[in-house]
Protein backbone atom coordinates (compact mmCIF):
# COMPACT_ATOMS: atom_id res chain seq x y z
CA UNK A 1 0.00 0.00 0.00
CA UNK A 2 1.28 3.47 -0.90
CA UNK A 3 2.32 5.57 2.08
CA UNK A 4 0.48 8.84 2.74
CA UNK A 5 3.13 11.59 2.82
CA UNK A 6 1.02 14.74 2.79
CA UNK A 7 -2.59 15.83 2.93
CA UNK A 8 -3.94 19.22 1.86
CA UNK A 9 -7.39 20.78 1.79
CA UNK A 10 -8.58 18.81 -1.23
CA UNK A 11 -5.88 16.26 -2.12
CA UNK A 12 -3.84 13.44 -0.58
CA UNK A 13 -0.29 12.63 -1.69
CA UNK A 14 1.11 9.11 -1.51
CA UNK A 15 4.67 7.91 -2.04
CA UNK A 16 4.98 5.23 -4.73
CA UNK A 17 7.72 2.66 -5.33
CA UNK A 18 9.54 5.34 -7.33
CA UNK A 19 10.93 7.95 -4.92
CA UNK A 20 10.49 10.65 -7.57
CA UNK A 21 6.81 9.90 -8.24
CA UNK A 22 3.75 10.66 -6.10
CA UNK A 23 0.22 9.36 -6.42
CA UNK A 24 -2.23 12.22 -5.97
CA UNK A 25 -5.76 11.43 -4.81
CA UNK A 26 -8.40 14.11 -5.39
CA UNK A 27 -10.96 14.14 -2.57
CA UNK A 28 -14.50 15.52 -2.46
CA UNK A 29 -13.52 18.13 0.15
CA UNK A 30 -14.55 21.62 -0.92
CA UNK A 31 -13.20 24.55 1.06
CA UNK A 32 -13.62 28.31 1.31
CA UNK A 33 -12.43 31.02 3.67
CA UNK A 34 -8.91 29.60 4.17
CA UNK A 35 -10.40 26.18 4.87
CA UNK A 36 -12.80 27.33 7.59
CA UNK A 37 -15.71 26.11 5.49
CA UNK A 38 -15.14 22.50 4.47
CA UNK A 39 -17.82 20.33 2.89
CA UNK A 40 -17.96 17.06 0.99
CA UNK A 41 -19.48 17.40 -2.48
CA UNK A 42 -20.15 14.17 -4.35
CA UNK A 43 -17.90 13.46 -7.35
CA UNK A 44 -16.05 16.76 -7.06
CA UNK A 45 -12.67 15.05 -6.69
CA UNK A 46 -13.21 12.82 -9.71
CA UNK A 47 -14.34 15.71 -11.91
CA UNK A 48 -11.43 17.95 -10.87
CA UNK A 49 -8.92 15.16 -11.43
CA UNK A 50 -10.23 14.55 -14.92
CA UNK A 51 -10.33 18.27 -15.80
CA UNK A 52 -6.82 18.89 -14.44
CA UNK A 53 -5.45 15.82 -16.26
CA UNK A 54 -6.91 17.00 -19.57
CA UNK A 55 -5.50 20.50 -19.09
CA UNK A 56 -2.01 19.30 -18.15
CA UNK A 57 -1.92 17.06 -21.22
CA UNK A 58 -3.05 20.02 -23.33
CA UNK A 59 -0.31 22.25 -21.89
CA UNK A 60 2.31 19.64 -22.83
CA UNK A 61 1.69 20.65 -26.46
CA UNK A 62 3.10 24.10 -25.64
CA UNK A 63 6.25 22.78 -23.93
CA UNK A 64 5.12 24.06 -20.55
CA UNK A 65 7.08 21.97 -18.01
CA UNK A 66 4.81 20.38 -15.42
CA UNK A 67 4.62 17.53 -12.91
CA UNK A 68 1.83 15.53 -14.57
CA UNK A 69 2.66 11.96 -15.61
CA UNK A 70 -0.67 10.22 -16.14
CA UNK A 71 -4.20 9.81 -14.89
CA UNK A 72 -4.57 6.38 -13.28
CA UNK A 73 -8.24 6.44 -12.22
CA UNK A 74 -11.16 8.84 -12.00
CA UNK A 75 -9.77 10.27 -8.75
CA UNK A 76 -6.02 9.61 -9.00
CA UNK A 77 -3.03 10.69 -11.05
CA UNK A 78 0.73 10.24 -10.92
CA UNK A 79 2.91 13.33 -10.57
CA UNK A 80 6.62 14.00 -10.48
CA UNK A 81 7.75 14.76 -6.95
CA UNK A 82 8.79 18.40 -6.56
CA UNK A 83 9.71 20.82 -3.79
CA UNK A 84 6.77 23.19 -3.82
CA UNK A 85 7.43 26.93 -3.75
CA UNK A 86 5.02 28.36 -1.13
CA UNK A 87 3.51 30.92 -3.47
CA UNK A 88 0.22 31.19 -5.28
CA UNK A 89 0.63 32.83 -8.68
CA UNK A 90 -2.57 34.48 -9.86
CA UNK A 91 -3.18 35.68 -13.42
CA UNK A 92 -6.11 38.02 -14.03
CA UNK A 93 -7.72 38.84 -17.38
CA UNK A 94 -10.95 40.36 -16.11
CA UNK A 95 -11.61 42.12 -12.83
CA UNK A 96 -13.16 39.95 -10.13
CA UNK A 97 -12.67 38.83 -6.54
CA UNK A 98 -9.96 40.56 -4.51
CA UNK A 99 -8.82 42.63 -7.48
CA UNK A 100 -12.28 44.12 -7.93
CA UNK A 101 -12.55 44.88 -4.20
CA UNK A 102 -9.11 46.53 -4.08
CA UNK A 103 -9.64 48.81 -7.03
CA UNK A 104 -13.40 49.33 -7.13
CA UNK A 105 -13.73 48.21 -10.73
CA UNK A 106 -16.84 46.77 -12.31
CA UNK A 107 -17.25 43.01 -12.00
CA UNK A 108 -15.79 41.23 -15.07
CA UNK A 109 -14.32 44.46 -16.39
CA UNK A 110 -11.81 43.61 -19.13
CA UNK A 111 -8.26 44.52 -18.12
CA UNK A 112 -6.04 46.18 -20.73
CA UNK A 113 -3.37 43.52 -20.12
CA UNK A 114 -3.09 40.41 -17.91
CA UNK A 115 -2.04 41.03 -14.31
CA UNK A 116 0.25 38.61 -12.46
CA UNK A 117 0.13 38.64 -8.65
CA UNK A 118 1.94 36.63 -5.97
CA UNK A 119 0.43 35.47 -2.69
CA UNK A 120 2.31 33.77 0.14
CA UNK A 121 0.72 30.45 1.07
CA UNK A 122 -0.18 30.86 4.75
CA UNK A 123 -3.71 30.23 5.99
CA UNK A 124 -3.08 31.88 9.37
CA UNK A 125 -2.11 35.11 7.58
CA UNK A 126 -4.88 34.63 4.98
CA UNK A 127 -2.42 34.19 2.10
CA UNK A 128 -1.13 37.79 2.00
CA UNK A 129 -0.28 39.41 -1.31
CA UNK A 130 3.47 39.93 -1.72
CA UNK A 131 5.66 41.75 -4.23
CA UNK A 132 8.98 40.62 -5.70
CA UNK A 133 11.04 42.28 -2.98
CA UNK A 134 8.90 40.71 -0.23
CA UNK A 135 9.41 37.26 -1.75
CA UNK A 136 13.17 37.72 -2.03
CA UNK A 137 13.52 39.22 1.46
CA UNK A 138 11.65 36.26 2.95
CA UNK A 139 13.83 33.81 0.98
CA UNK A 140 10.80 32.24 -0.66
CA UNK A 141 12.21 32.59 -4.18
CA UNK A 142 14.97 34.53 -5.91
CA UNK A 143 14.71 37.05 -8.73
CA UNK A 144 15.37 34.49 -11.47
CA UNK A 145 12.74 32.10 -10.08
CA UNK A 146 10.16 34.88 -9.85
CA UNK A 147 10.82 35.88 -13.45
CA UNK A 148 10.51 32.25 -14.58
CA UNK A 149 7.22 31.76 -12.71
CA UNK A 150 5.80 34.98 -14.12
CA UNK A 151 6.80 34.04 -17.68
CA UNK A 152 5.35 30.54 -17.37
CA UNK A 153 2.13 31.87 -15.84
CA UNK A 154 1.61 34.24 -18.78
CA UNK A 155 2.39 31.45 -21.25
CA UNK A 156 -0.15 29.22 -19.51
CA UNK A 157 -2.65 32.08 -19.65
CA UNK A 158 -2.41 32.40 -23.44
CA UNK A 159 -2.83 28.65 -23.89
CA UNK A 160 -5.82 28.46 -21.55
CA UNK A 161 -7.55 31.52 -23.01
CA UNK A 162 -7.39 29.92 -26.45
CA UNK A 163 -8.55 26.53 -25.19
CA UNK A 164 -11.54 27.89 -23.31
CA UNK A 165 -12.46 30.25 -26.13
CA UNK A 166 -12.92 27.19 -28.37
CA UNK A 167 -15.56 25.84 -25.98
CA UNK A 168 -17.32 29.18 -25.41
CA UNK A 169 -15.93 29.72 -21.92
CA UNK A 170 -14.19 32.91 -20.73
CA UNK A 171 -11.15 32.60 -18.47
CA UNK A 172 -11.55 35.39 -15.90
CA UNK A 173 -8.54 34.51 -13.75
CA UNK A 174 -6.70 31.50 -12.35
CA UNK A 175 -4.22 30.41 -9.70
CA UNK A 176 -1.23 28.15 -10.29
CA UNK A 177 1.60 26.87 -8.14
CA UNK A 178 5.12 25.84 -9.04
CA UNK A 179 7.72 23.46 -7.71
CA UNK A 180 11.40 22.67 -8.20
CA UNK A 181 12.13 19.25 -9.70
CA UNK A 182 15.10 16.94 -9.20
CA UNK A 183 17.00 18.80 -11.96
CA UNK A 184 16.47 22.11 -10.13
CA UNK A 185 14.04 23.34 -12.80
CA UNK A 186 10.86 25.26 -12.00
CA UNK A 187 7.81 23.40 -13.26
CA UNK A 188 4.04 23.82 -13.03
CA UNK A 189 2.53 21.74 -10.21
CA UNK A 190 -0.65 21.30 -8.12
CA UNK A 191 -3.82 21.47 -10.29
CA UNK A 192 -5.76 23.54 -12.81
CA UNK A 193 -9.50 23.08 -12.36
CA UNK A 194 -12.67 25.04 -11.56
CA UNK A 195 -11.37 25.05 -7.98
CA UNK A 196 -8.46 27.24 -9.07
CA UNK A 197 -9.96 29.17 -12.01
CA UNK A 198 -12.78 31.62 -12.50
CA UNK A 199 -14.64 30.47 -15.59
CA UNK A 200 -17.85 31.88 -17.04
CA UNK A 201 -20.09 30.89 -19.91
CA UNK A 202 -19.23 33.45 -22.57
CA UNK A 203 -22.85 33.95 -23.62
CA UNK A 204 -24.82 33.72 -20.37
CA UNK A 205 -22.04 34.86 -17.93
CA UNK A 206 -23.00 31.88 -15.76
CA UNK A 207 -20.29 31.00 -13.23
CA UNK A 208 -18.77 27.58 -13.86
CA UNK A 209 -16.38 27.45 -10.91
CA UNK A 210 -16.05 27.43 -7.11
CA UNK A 211 -17.48 30.95 -6.81
CA UNK A 212 -20.88 29.23 -6.80
CA UNK A 213 -19.82 27.46 -3.58
CA UNK A 214 -18.13 30.53 -2.08
CA UNK A 215 -21.26 32.64 -2.60
CA UNK A 216 -23.79 29.91 -1.73
CA UNK A 217 -25.44 30.25 -5.12
CA UNK A 218 -26.56 26.65 -5.58
CA UNK A 219 -25.10 23.47 -7.05
CA UNK A 220 -21.56 24.20 -8.20
CA UNK A 221 -21.18 20.75 -9.79
CA UNK A 222 -23.46 21.78 -12.65
CA UNK A 223 -20.72 24.13 -13.88
CA UNK A 224 -17.92 21.65 -13.17
CA UNK A 225 -19.62 18.96 -15.27
CA UNK A 226 -20.20 21.49 -18.05
CA UNK A 227 -16.49 22.33 -18.13
CA UNK A 228 -15.49 18.65 -18.08
CA UNK A 229 -17.83 17.61 -20.87
CA UNK A 230 -16.80 20.53 -23.09
CA UNK A 231 -13.09 19.78 -22.55
CA UNK A 232 -13.59 16.07 -23.24
CA UNK A 233 -15.32 16.88 -26.49
CA UNK A 234 -12.71 19.48 -27.54
CA UNK A 235 -9.64 17.46 -26.59
CA UNK A 236 -10.83 13.99 -27.60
Amino acid sequence: MDKLVDSGKTKQLFQTKDKNVLKVHYTNHTTAGDGKRNEQIENKGAVNNQISSLIFQYLNKFDIPNHFIEQTSNTDQLNKKVNMIPLEVVVRNLSSGHFQKRFGTNNLQQLSKPVVEFFMKNDELHDPMVNDLDVQALNIANEHQLSKMRDLALKINIALINLFKEINITLVDFKVEFGIDESNHIILADEISPDSCRLIDTDTKESLDKDVFRKNEGNMMKGYYKVLHKLQKELA
